[in-house]
């Protein structure tokens, strides 16, 4: 196979979405060894990409790069170790940057082969679902007797965390920001949902437990949540953070930085020990890079679990090629709920 030419969105500069990204020609050389190659049919919206489009995402490629994570799409071409099976199969693929194009090159391991559900909720599969699947299954197993806290409740990995912590049988806190995210995230089963734009959210929660202590804090945001977290986990409870989402508020640049950490403060390994809490850090870039095994076994855990049923992807919202700086935009805003998708 020769070079395959295609084209991405390549973001260019840091700044505003609708002055951010450039649509560009993209080649990618023949696929080697257990690479693929997918013709993508739509791609997923991450929020990392977002903090990669305003300079505060420190693993993105450097200017211009073509960021995303996965996509939906059929497999075109493959390296001479790749099951040859694979060709022509729909799949949704995971890739190490490169998904807001229309080909991507990925690994083998990387793709699962789909059926013909829709693109839109088969694209919370990948980075959402997974993140959720690993840290709820994987990393520290929600048990029935828990009582979790979810923040981000109504996002793409919130809305999957509810239902993986139900299925367990567990008890749900979710938190939103909007008024209007509350009826979704109670009617995917939370028992408590606390808007912390109605109050301090660590009061809210105090009256609902009633003297009681969480289990688990599922913590994108991290800042000034992380010390608040951590005075309602009881013992054996854990906080798990997988982002930063408090840092993208910062106005300040460097300024910014320092005080979001001053606000989690200093950790002492003595001190965890002693009150029997614990903290787990989650970055799914560097378990995909080290432990690829991983995404996959989850991958495919969280698709099997989707065609049985057993979870139900929340779509956010559904834009052509052309919108993409919309889809960003809202994204920004805090305002969607779910997984947004744009389609070529």
């Amino acid at each position: 196979m020769q070079e395959q030419q295609s084209e991405a969105f390549f973001l260019v500069t840091k700044g505003a979405a609708d002055k951010a990204f450039e649509k560009r020609p993209l080649s990618l050389a023949a696929p080697i060894n257990n690479e693929v190659i997918v013709e993508v049919e739509a791609f997923g919206l991450n929020y990392a990409d977002v903090m990669a489009r305003r300079g505060l995402y420190r693993e993105a490629p450097p200017f211009p790069c073509v960021v995303g994570y996965e996509a939906v799409g059929k497999v075109i071409a493959c390296g001479p170790e790749v099951d040859k099976d694979v060709l022509g199969k729909r799949v949704i693929a995971f890739c190490r940057f490169g998904g807001y194009a229309r080909h991507l090159k990925t690994f083998d391991y990387a793709v699962v082969e789909v059926e013909d559900q829709p693109a839109e909720e088969l694209m919370a599969l990948c980075t959402q679902a997974v993140t959720a699947y690993y840290m709820a299954e994987y990393l520290t197993p929600i048990h029935a007797i828990d009582t979790v806290l979810i923040h981000a409740a109504a996002g793409g990995v919130g809305t999957i965390l509810i239902q993986l912590a139900k299925l367990k049988g567990a008890e749900v806190i979710a938190k939103v920001g909007r008024s209007e995210k509350e009826s979704l995230v109670k009617s995917l089963g939370a028992d408590c949902v606390v808007n912390y734009n109605q109050g301090d959210y660590v009061e809210q929660i105090k009256k609902y437990l009633n003297g009681r202590r969480l289990d688990i804090s599922y913590n994108p945001v991290a800042g000034s949540t992380y010390k608040k977290d951590m005075q309602l986990l009881g013992s054996g409870g854990r906080m798990i953070l997988f982002g930063g989402s408090e840092l993208s508020n910062g106005k300040w640049g460097i300024l910014s930085q320092l005080n979001f950490v001053r606000k989690m403060g200093l950790v002492l390994p003595i001190g965890l020990m002693m009150r029997s809490k614990n903290i787990l850090g989650v970055n799914m870039l560097k378990i995909a890079d080290n432990k690829p095994a991983i995404m996959e076994e989850c991958l495919k855990a969280v698709v099997d679990l989707y065609a049985a049923g057993g979870i139900k992807p929340q779509v956010g919202g559904v834009y052509s090629a052309d919108q993409l700086p919309e889809a960003h935009s809202a994204l920004e805003s805090g305002k969607t709920t779910g997984k947004l998708t744009v389609k070529w």
